[in-house]
């Protein structure tokens, strides 16, 4: 990473901070920077410091430079509770940000509260982290289950009505699994079938042979990183020929590289617009800086890192000169109608959703997320 990340393990913290000898203000983050989700959390780190270092070369925030702790928690809840005791309790950051994956989310609610700590951007739809209200949880991104039924809905435009879903057996799975039944319900629709696979240790062998048999149009695969990659190209060498669809928490380069000559054609839902649309001054000023930086062209897991981190530094302007955790919930809450750059976020004490947008790409053959 760059300049204001602090990489690095649970035991031991192996600085890559450049230039910022003593930030004055630490956010922490935990995320699988190994394991399954490493190829997509790369790319979301990347944009978040795109916006941030470029905050900290013009002074960080009132003569104030931002640091972010990020320890890697290898996608595995248990160590993501581990990393957020270390750095709420010893470290002292005023907020979380990024954090990714369902239950490693609400595995670390409890200590939040506790603690009075905001998380912002949480790098998961789970609509439990929106509905009911967490008090501490300041959401970006929309929800999944919104992802899944508008997916659901296009492939019955497009007269697919066979379809079924293959999904990790952990909150997350079962979040995105009320999405698609939501979505057959809505176009009456029944699922050609649900298959779950276990998290830890995703075994197609079985499933595979099963999918195939029931010849499916489309098949919503719901799971992340490797584990998506790898149960895409079983499906595929069982003889699935229908069309694939998975979730935004695998919008990244490093996810289409990994599935290599299965990538093409496969529909990946966003909730973020495109990374090339220049109608977006939001995705135009990343472009920019991204430009600056020559780190070539951005992916939409680098736009959802961006957003999540201008979001974060608002929440830290609005608290004032002397932010603490206090008050950067406060200044988080006060948000109303900001445009961040042609996409419009409000919170409220009612209200942690943030952004409501979705969309659908597909992979072309160029490796390219096409709208």
């Amino acid at each position: 990473m760059h300049a204001i990340f602090k990489l690095g393990q649970v035991a031991a913290v192996a600085s890559l901070t450049l230039g910022i000898a003593h930030a004055q203000i630490l956010i922490g983050q935990t995320v699988g920077i190994t394991g399954s989700a490493a190829a997509t959390v790369a790319e979301s780190m990347q944009g978040a410091a795109l916006y941030i270092d470029h905050v900290n070369a013009r002074g960080g925030v009132g003569g104030q430079k931002i640091e972010v702790i990020s320890l890697d928690d290898k996608f595995d809840p248990k160590l993501t509770l581990e990393n957020t005791v270390t750095l709420v309790e010893q470290k002292g950051v005023i907020g979380l940000f990024m954090t990714r994956g369902t239950p490693h989310t609400q595995g670390i609610m409890p200590l939040l509260e506790q603690h009075g700590v905001p998380l912002v951007g949480p790098s998961t739809g789970a609509i439990a982290l929106h509905q009911p209200v967490s008090k501490y949880i300041f959401n970006v991104r929309a929800p999944y289950q919104r992802e899944v039924e508008k997916a659901i809905t296009h492939l019955n435009t497009l007269g697919m009505r066979q379809i079924g879903v293959v999904h990790v057996d952990d909150t997350f799975g079962a979040d995105g699994l009320a999405g698609a039944q939501a979505g057959f319900k809505a176009n009456s629709i029944e699922a050609l079938f649900v298959e779950k696979f276990d998290r830890a240790k995703p075994d197609y062998s079985a499933i595979a042979p099963r999918v195939a048999q029931k010849q499916p149009q489309a098949v919503i695969f719901i799971g992340t990183g490797a584990a998506v990659v790898d149960g895409i190209k079983a499906l595929r060498t069982a003889g699935v020929t229908g069309q694939i669809v998975t979730l935004s928490n695998n919008a990244s380069g490093g996810f289409v590289k990994a599935l290599g000559s299965q990538a093409r054609g496969v529909v990946v839902t966003q909730v973020f617009p495109s990374e090339r649309s220049l109608n977006y001054p939001v995705i135009k000023e990343a472009m920019d800086l991204a430009r600056a930086r020559n780190q070539g062209d951005l992916t939409p897991a680098m736009v959802e890192g961006f957003v999540s981190a201008k979001v974060l530094v608002e929440g830290i302007r609005r608290a004032g000169p002397k932010p603490d955790r206090a008050r950067l919930h406060a200044g988080l809450e006060s948000i109303r109608k900001w445009d961040l750059g042609g996409m419009e976020l409000s919170y409220s004490a009612t209200d942690h959703s943030g952004l409501d947008f979705s969309d659908l790409s597909i992979i072309g053959s160029d490796g390219r997320f096409r709208r």
